[in-house]
């Protein structure tokens, strides 16, 4: 391809990388802002609702229509699913609990949840220095939640986990990248995310196991309720930035070369300290601002090598 027609796609996909990242953080928002006064659940089948009539009406006409339903891989997208919806649940739950800054910071611990994954499940090989970054990926994670200290919370273990959730989508992902579209991905997600979050509602919406001692137990037990208002532009804005992001973020890494897309994505993290300040009145402090450095450093590190090594694209994040 020529020089010029790829500096043209760079911009594009960079455009829309940028954009994909401003939609995921207006999610991360919308779910801090709505967690003290709703069951998870509940937002997750409303938004859901609505990230599906955005899919029918703007994604699936300009995505082959209803083709986009067709495939070969039904239990990967099961399983794909199951990831993705566990992985947001884990994040959205610590979002109940921590300042936003610290949910994101460590969740962004995934490009090295899944470079040690492809080592165990893709037997690929990970030299040494991608070795000692993302040892200093974990310490950056330490510095931020403090083990052993009074500062320690139970709920940043949430956004861990949720990384470590995302490198498994990542692995099925890779396996089926080839022959399902990342429409047919999207629609699929969407489904599992109405049928799960309906049965979990149909199970514990009554709240009678509802726990207000702590922000994420409230945030996951609590009684299903009338929306306020003023809440349901939320719960629209959190479907059409949930699936907006997730096809802006397959175009970023379609039109544009992979190691020019993928450090857009740390965009993320000095967009989640001003909503933290902004709406929350909460600053990292200097242990998390260091241990921000380390993970930031250490994923763009991985990102690099992996480039490198292989040549290979990384597969684009999924949040929906």
């Amino acid at each position: 391809m020529p020089a010029q027609a790829v500096q043209g796609n760079n911009t594009v996909g960079a455009f829309c990388a940028l954009s994909a990242i401003l939609c995921f953080s207006f999610v991360d928002l919308g779910i801090k802002l709505l967690s003290d006064a709703y069951a998870l659940h509940q937002i997750v089948i409303l938004r859901s609702l609505v990230s599906l009539a955005v899919f029918l009406a703007v994604i699936m006409p300009i995505s082959g229509g209803w083709r986009v339903f067709r495939t070969k891989r039904p239990g990967a997208h099961l399983l794909r699913g199951l990831f993705i919806v566990g992985a947001n649940a884990c994040l959205f739950l610590g979002l109940a609990a921590l300042p936003i800054a610290d949910a994101v910071a460590i969740f962004f611990i995934s490009p090295l949840a899944i470079a040690v994954m492809s080592v165990i499940f893709l037997k690929e090989v990970v030299g040494p220095r991608r070795w000692i970054a993302i040892a200093v990926g974990l310490v950056g994670v330490l510095l931020i939640v403090q083990p052993g200290t009074e500062a320690f919370q139970l709920a940043s273990l949430l956004p861990a986990m949720a990384a470590l959730l995302y490198g498994a989508m990542h692995m099925v992902t890779r396996k089926v990248r080839d022959t399902e579209s990342a429409a047919t991905m999207t629609i699929y997600v969407i489904i599992i995310f109405l049928i799960s979050s309906a049965v979990i509602g149909a199970l514990i919406g009554h709240g009678r196991y509802a726990d207000d001692a702590h922000p994420s137990l409230a945030f996951l037990l609590r009684a299903w309720g009338p929306i306020a208002q003023g809440d349901i532009w939320i719960i629209v804005m959190l479907g059409i930035a949930g699936v907006a992001g997730s096809w802006l973020i397959t175009q970023a890494y379609r039109l544009s070369e992979a190691a020019f897309a993928a450090p857009f994505e740390y965009v993320a993290m000095p967009i989640a300290i001003f909503w933290g300040a902004m709406f929350f009145d909460t600053w990292p402090t200097a242990n998390a601002w260091a241990g921000i450095a380390l993970i930031l450093g250490s994923g763009l590190y991985m990102l690099w090598r992996e480039h490198q090594a292989s040549g290979a694209r990384p597969v684009p994040r999924y949040r929906r």
